[in-house]
């Protein structure tokens, strides 16, 4: 078996949070995103070489994305993915304590 980090049912809970609040914040900023460049989801599908119901599921949280994905989005619209890890600030230290 692989190295797999082992977490208590709290803390798996706590992932599990964190996850879906990423996801729905990057669709958010990808929607935002492709409104304003004024750009359809059959236009970024085309130019991402993907097809359009795999952006409307992405948009709807019905799909986590991948980073090939994020990053052939990105493209499409002319941009780029940045990724960055960040000190939790201490109502979120408290919070998951």
């Amino acid at each position: 078996m692989g190295d797999y980090a082992v977490f208590s049912e709290e803390t798996a809970v706590i992932v599990e949070q964190e996850q879906k609040k990423l996801r729905q914040e990057i669709a958010r900023q990808y929607v935002d995103c492709r409104k304003r460049k004024k750009m359809t989801q059959a236009d970024v599908a085309a130019a991402a070489g993907m097809k359009r119901p795999g952006i409307t599921r992405f948009e709807t949280g019905r799909y986590n994305p991948t980073v090939d994905m994020l990053v052939r989005l990105a493209e499409s619209m002319g941009m780029s993915v940045e990724i960055r890890l960040v000190e939790k600030t201490e109502e979120k230290q408290e919070q998951n304590s």
